[in-house]
């Protein structure tokens, strides 16, 4: 039987599911696919039938449906790179193999044929929302991101469209940071000149796949204010930055949930997108019995 355990920001909160990370990254278990984003942990793994209710869900997280934006399209390219690590990794079961490759095919298939993803909000358009909602002058302002990959290039792109124009990018791997930095014109620094380059930063955003916080509050002057955007899942900020009078602090939940007052996707594109994967659910397991009847006839011969 194949089984499923999800810890996600619908059951758990920020704090609850880095406890669970902590707890749980080192762990070595049986053939499984791991799946781990900013909103959630999920480990499939077993082998045999599949509850309709499981395919269902897997489906649902593929399409965008259980983002915290709902539409989003990085969750389909993240359930991808999940199971191609777990295919190398382990002799993966060949129910495994069959589930993931048709959500695969069905979040393709739900973003085809609907538009939940048209009009959807990026995370890299949050930050710049955040910005713009606390008034400050993106033009003069001192911007620090910290952490180079697709997300940080993205938010400098967007950044810079709205008129920024000092923006200072920071990575552990400073030669990382240096190759990013020269495409858009930004100032890098390494890790080791964190309370360096914090001490004037007016706007921190901060997105790396560090297993703990790497600012802490020894870094921060405590006068010192600053609005500080976090998107790490583990947070890359120590909370305690957050009790400082002068500095606003979010976390990606946070963003999330004040995007999602302010945004909702149409209903109807939602419903047309249910309406997809409750066709491809029903498919999935036609095509599951077609097999099992196909193969009890051959081996009954």
């Amino acid at each position: 039987m194949v089984s499923f355990y999800s810890i996600n920001h619908y059951t758990a909160t920020v704090e609850e599911r880095e406890r669970f990370f902590r707890e749980n990254k080192n762990t070595t278990a049986q053939a499984q696919v791991l799946l781990q984003t900013c909103n959630r942990i999920e480990c499939y793994k077993g082998d045999g039938d599949i509850s309709a209710d499981l395919v269902r869900h897997l489906f649902r997280v593929v399409s965008g449906l259980e983002s915290g934006l709902v539409g989003e399209i990085a969750i389909q390219g993240q359930v991808k790179q999940a199971y191609l690590e777990a295919s190398s990794r382990y002799k993966l079961p060949s129910s495994l193999h069959r589930l993931f490759q048709t959500a695969l095919s069905v979040g393709k298939k739900v973003r085809t044929e609907s538009a939940i993803s048209r009009g959807a909000v990026s995370h890299s358009q949050i930050v710049v929302e955040t910005i713009c909602q606390h008034d400050i002058p993106l033009k003069n302002a001192l911007i620090t991101l910290i952490g180079v990959n697709k997300l940080t290039e993205d938010i400098i792109r967007f950044l810079k469209s709205k008129g920024a124009e000092t923006i200072f990018l920071a990575n552990r791997n400073r030669e990382k940071a240096i190759a990013l930095g020269e495409k858009y014109g930004c100032e890098t620094y390494s890790f080791d000149k964190m309370k360096e380059f914090l001490s004037f930063t007016d706007i921190l955003v901060t997105a790396t796949s560090a297993p703990h916080s790497i600012v802490k509050p020894q870094h921060i002057a405590l006068d010192k204010e600053m609005l500080i955007l976090d998107l790490a899942f583990p947070r890359d900020v120590d909370p305690e930055i957050g009790k400082f009078e002068s500095i606003r602090l979010y976390n990606l939940d946070d963003m999330e949930q004040k995007q999602q007052r302010t945004f909702r996707m149409r209903e109807g594109e939602i419903q047309k997108a249910e309406l997809i994967i409750e066709n491809e659910l029903i498919r999935f397991f036609e095509a599951q019995h077609t097999a099992k009847v196909y193969q009890a006839a051959f081996y009954s011969k």
